[in-house]
């Protein structure tokens, strides 16, 4: 513990990282039960892996950006506690795994001397704020969005309003109309907009994917860009209200959004506005630190292959706005590369180009700023890393999940198969390495880490019975998907499901199709044109499971025979007092609401004292077997269990009191009063709940 204090610098993360050392002390103790650790470790980066007695964690990469320090860190850290392997992810971050529970909080520690954070990447928290991978270089942008994408995500962080909400909530940024950032399948999704001269975005509310996607609605045709944190404030706190909470299948904001309507939504935002601390939340684009273009001379270089090299630029060279500049686009496959590669690139872009690199959506690198004269010195040293593979971000550069790998959810392997569908891809279609109009993606399960459902040919992880009760990996083909762009976009559907070993038959027939029948249409247009049946008719036969071979039981990249298995997280090992557990925590919301008061942040002690008051009435009606599935029913379960039935006094009722929240503007003076009668309330339950024990 001592470490943590001498070698961090900010006394706020160095709070955190020594409250998830004691919290893993008490986990182990039995004195925290399993799923609350769950939710506090997942709320700082900690993931359960399919693997007993490791952990994967995720590194928060605000927009995919990485300056070479971070990323000399980010393998430092990898080299001495996990395994070597950096996994890119869909949403920008990078994953390690094989890590020990209990060196977690000095994991962190380290990464946060170069300022990368584990807070909030996993858990129902405001996940990592994603955005176009060009954003600043964008040849089509009418502004660089990252300075409002770096603004919200530091505004999120360790935000009261966002520690425990229903569910994960998801925020991306577009550079251009393009729709790069994929507003439409986001919680909060924001495309770059210029009105009358003002800075602002499009705002699309309400997207997501997972087994029910649902495309986001346009809440905003444009809001100026001081609107946007006020606005995804009220957002969270309605969703955090209303939100459900007890099944996770119902728990996302779209469901709520499908529900309430969009109107009926925004009236319940309007009720949050004088709660909300800031109108206007100005963002200076200007102070946003400009790139230092390095200035070292490149060597004069031999390019050996000059074919394989054309080629290269063909697929891997992206314009750039800045003159004299282009990015290089660079192909990872499966999103995974180790730490020679990592610490090569971390020094290549600090010497010749402007030492960060951007991680894409598509599980790639991006070098931005490197001189066009540049390119083939770039080209020989990206070589000897094995990171010159042309085809970036067309129909050969496929997406997967880790799947059955290591993720506890997975059901079949996604990873094994986009390895085998690459192969097929650039052994059989070789013309597909320039062909940006068909992107294959794959996840391991319904959960879409892989985004298979908005790709215009997707694999979903699943499993097959035959008659005999025999159980084989499977895939269920998802076709039609895509971007449009502005805020539009279409969800692929679910075709045929077949068994995973046929999943390149299924390919090679659907691109022998649409090579021999597309007529210049991109593949989204000619799905649409054909639509599900013709697909469903043309794949059918491979459906047939009473015709397995033994080798259709082994998924890929594995050689025993499939077992389907979704992994369990870690066991406390004993029975705990859950009631006693939440009153505890509603002390400990107290306790922030002291110190948030005294450090003179009145919004965020308001809601310190909120979540506390929800939280006890929650231990009282978890007690009596009431469901708790959103903060909205349980205000008013427990005023008709126990304010109306007066087994607890509170004059004018428990909603009253406890909505004075959206009632007030956050001032010294109410927040201290707010404070006190959340105390007074924590007291009574106490008393009521000491009786009620004393009875038994």
């Amino acid at each position: 513990m001592q470490s943590f204090r001498t070698e961090i610098e900010n006394p706020i993360v160095e709070k955190d990282i020594i409250d998830l050392a004691n919290k893993i002390e008490m986990f182990h103790n039995g004195k925290i039960d399993e799923e609350k650790f769950r939710s506090l470790r997942l709320a700082r980066g900690v993931y359960g892996q399919r693997q007993e007695g490791v952990q994967m964690i995720r590194i928060k990469l605000p927009y995919g950006k990485v300056s070479s320090e971070q990323l000399r860190r980010i393998s430092d850290v990898s080299e001495e506690y996990s395994i070597g392997r950096l996994h890119i992810t869909t949403r920008q971050d990078i994953q390690i795994h094989f890590v020990d529970l209990n060196r977690t909080p000095e994991l962190w520690a380290e990464l946060e001397q170069s300022d990368i954070t584990l807070r909030e990447a996993c858990g129902n928290t405001v996940r990592n704020v994603t955005a176009s991978e060009t954003a600043g270089i964008d040849v089509d942008e009418p502004f660089d969005v990252s300075p409002y994408a770096h603004a919200l995500f530091q505004y999120f962080l360790r935000n009261p309003i966002s520690q425990e909400l229903g569910r994960k909530f998801k925020v991306s940024f577009s550079s251009s109309d393009a729709d790069t950032g994929l507003s439409y399948m986001h919680d909060l999704g924001f495309i770059a907009k210029i009105e009358n001269g003002i800075i602002g975005f499009k705002v699309m509310l309400g997207g997501g994917l997972g087994s029910q996607p649902r495309h986001a609605d346009e809440l905003y045709s444009f809001l100026p860009a001081d609107k946007i944190i006020p606005l995804m404030e009220g957002v969270v706190r309605v969703f955090d209200r209303y939100g459900e909470r007890k099944s996770r299948a119902k728990a996302r904001l779209k469901f709520l959004l499908k529900d309430l309507g969009l109107e009926g939504f925004k009236a319940l935002l309007e009720e949050e506005q004088i709660a909300i601390p800031v109108k206007t939340f100005p963002i200076d684009a200007a102070a946003y630190p400009k790139p230092r273009i390095a200035g070292a001379v490149v060597p004069e270089v031999e390019i050996k292959d000059q074919k394989a090299f054309e080629n290269w630029k063909s697929t891997n060279i992206i314009p750039q706005k800045q003159e004299g500049y282009v990015a290089i686009g660079i192909k990872v496959l499966l999103g995974d590369f180790y730490l020679k590669e990592a610490r090569a690139l971390a020094d290549l872009v600090e010497k010749y180009a402007a030492s960060e690199i951007r991680l894409s959506l598509r599980q790639n690198i991006i070098i931005p700023y490197v001189k066009v004269e540049s390119i083939p010195f770039f080209y020989t040293e990206l070589e000897k890393l094995g990171f010159t593979e042309a085809g970036y971000n067309k129909g050969i550069d496929i997406t997967a999940c880790p799947g059955t790998d290591t993720c506890n959810l997975g059901i079949a392997s996604s990873t094994g198969i986009a390895a085998e569908l690459e192969r097929v891809m650039k052994v059989e279609y070789p013309d597909y390495i320039n062909n940006p109009d068909v992107v294959i993606k794959i996840s391991g399960c319904m959960n879409a880490c892989g985004q298979h459902n908005m790709a215009n040919i997707g694999f979903q992880g699943m499993s097959v019975r035959t008659k005999a009760k025999l159980v084989a990996p499977a895939l269920q083909v998802l076709l039609g998907g895509g971007n449009i762009g502005n805020g539009e976009g279409r969800f692929a559907d679910k075709v045929v499901k077949i068994p995973s070993k046929r999943g390149p038959e299924a390919l090679r027939i659907i691109l022998n199709d649409f090579d021999a029948n597309g007529n210049g249409l991109s593949f989204p247009d000619y799905y649409a044109e054909k639509e599900q049946m013709y697909f469903y008719d043309l794949l059918k036969h491979l459906t047939d499971v009473e015709n397995l071979t033994p080798e259709d039981f082994i998924d890929w990249g594995n050689s025993e025979e499939y077992v389907q298995a979704i992994g369990v997280g870690e066991c406390a090992g004993v029975v705990i007092d859950l009631i006693a557990t939440l009153l505890l925590e509603s002390e400990e919301k107290i306790q922030n609401a002291e110190a948030t008061l005294e450090n003179g942040k009145w919004a965020a002690s308001i809601f310190h004292s909120y979540a506390s008051m929800v939280n006890t009435a929650k231990a009282l009606l978890t007690a009596e077997n009431v469901k708790t599935n959103t903060h909205i029913s349980i205000i008013k379960d427990f005023d008709e269990k126990f304010v109306a039935s007066e087994r607890i006094s509170l004059v004018g009722g428990f909603e009253n009191l406890i909505l004075q929240i959206n009632k007030n503007e956050p001032t010294q003076e109410f927040a201290t009063q707010y404070l006190k009668d959340t105390k007074e309330f924590l007291k009574k339950v106490q008393i009521f709940r000491q009786a009620e024990l004393a009875e038994v």
